[in-house]
């Protein structure tokens, strides 16, 4: 379920700088973790799960819930939704950083990570991660259906096994077709309500399917020299910033253009949607392109203007979503 985001190399028992395995067979010889007390260690495995990633997707997932009851969906379902989403985000998270350890070495934005500081074992973060996406697939199926903990599993294993593991390191694609593991909660959180999908969620989907490459890309400018360090070919370490500006700029209006699709032709949201997403799409286009314009004038880029305002936009459509049934 998750999406968005993912030093000195070679600490004990771990691959070393440049190894690109992340494969089970650096388990068997993993060191021991730091000396903590247990608090120390309770952060750790919390720090696995990328909390504040996880709380962006629950952002969209209550929003959802509330679209497809058309007002205030049970308190309970709520609650289970949230706690399942979120071990299934966590799971995922943690996968992700058990597999891409080697990697977090070699980057500064990273080097801090549980794993990279050697805070938990590799066999534990292993452990820790499967276990989280059992408990979540058993929350979701027990406490709504398992439609909605069957797109939980599928999110879990498209964002572990296709974009950590097959994209992330071959293509400068990898997070725009990883990125619809992110796109999951709406699917989730609607399943969760109706027991079925209709085309509601299927634009929410769309939109943040488009988000995620003008989100991250800004992301990825800023820390260019973090991924070439670590080979990792993110769009802006093989293309031309005025490349990177331009896609931006051409997913920003598609993903403003998909949010509008709830007004018409759908109209399953009315005025506080629709003026939300007119007056914060237009202000999300104006950054892509103010980053555009600053990139041909040969100024400094300041890509992360976008990334930050990418996630208020986010937030705020979403607020917008609930807002709008509740009025």
């Amino acid at each position: 379920m998750t999406t968005l985001s993912s030093g000195p190399a070679g600490a004990p028992g771990t691959a070393r700088a440049g190894s690109t395995s992340g494969t089970t067979s650096d388990v068997a010889v993993d060191a021991r973790p730091r000396a903590g007390g247990a608090g120390a260690r309770v952060r750790a495995y919390v720090a696995l799960t990328k909390p504040r990633i996880i709380e962006l997707l629950l952002v969209t997932t209550v929003p959802t819930m509330v679209l497809a009851a058309q007002g205030v969906p049970s308190l309970g379902l709520v609650l289970a939704t949230l706690v399942g989403g979120s071990l299934a985000a966590g799971s995922a998270n943690a996968l992700n950083c058990w597999y891409d350890r080697d990697i977090d070495q070699l980057m500064h934005r990273t080097e801090r990570r549980p794993l990279a500081q050697d805070a938990v074992s590799s066999r534990g973060a292993l452990v820790f991660g499967l276990v989280l996406g059992v408990l979540s697939v058993l929350v979701l199926g027990l406490t709504s259906n398992w439609l909605a903990a069957g797109l939980a599993l599928a999110a879990n294993a498209f964002y572990v096994v296709v974009y950590t593991m097959l994209l992330k390191r071959r293509t400068s694609q990898n997070i725009v077709w990883g990125g619809a593991a992110g796109c999951m909660p709406v699917l989730i959180g609607w399943a969760a309500v109706t027991g079925s999908l209709a085309w509601e969620p299927l634009v929410l989907f769309a939109v943040i399917f488009l988000w995620t490459p003008p989100h991250y890309w800004p992301l990825a400018m800023r820390y260019k020299d973090d991924y070439a360090a670590a080979s990792v070919p993110m769009l802006p370490v093989v293309a031309s910033p005025r490349v990177v500006a331009v896609r931006i700029a051409t997913y920003s209006w598609a993903m403003v253009a998909a949010s509008l699709l709830l007004v018409w032709p759908l109209g399953a949201s009315g005025a506080v949607y629709g003026v939300t997403a007119v007056v914060a799409g237009a202000v999300f286009l104006r950054e892509a392109h103010l980053l555009l314009a600053r990139e041909r004038s040969g100024a400094e880029l300041a890509p992360m203007r976008l990334f930050h305002w990418s996630i208020t936009y986010l937030a705020l459509l979403f607020l917008a979503v609930a807002v709008d049934q509740l009025v």
